[in-house]
């Protein structure tokens, strides 16, 4: 996915809501957005990333009769 670049505004608390910053923007880049802020949440732990990856774990122990 290509990188654009964003205009970053500081707001104070209670003029927060008045501006129509998201209405130009679709489901998919809303949820990108948010999901950058949950990654960057993350790297404050110091722990790894909480994304689901495919178990590599996952073993199926068939036994024989007798």
């Amino acid at each position: 996915m290509a990188e654009r670049i964003r205009t970053i505004r500081l707001q104070k608390l209670d003029e927060q809501g008045s501006a129509d910053d998201l209405q130009n923007t679709t489901p998919a880049e809303r949820l990108e957005m948010l999901w950058q802020l949950a990654l960057n949440a993350w790297a404050f732990t110091g722990k790894r990333v909480a994304e689901q990856r495919l178990p590599r774990d996952v073993v199926r122990v068939l036994r024989g009769e007798g």
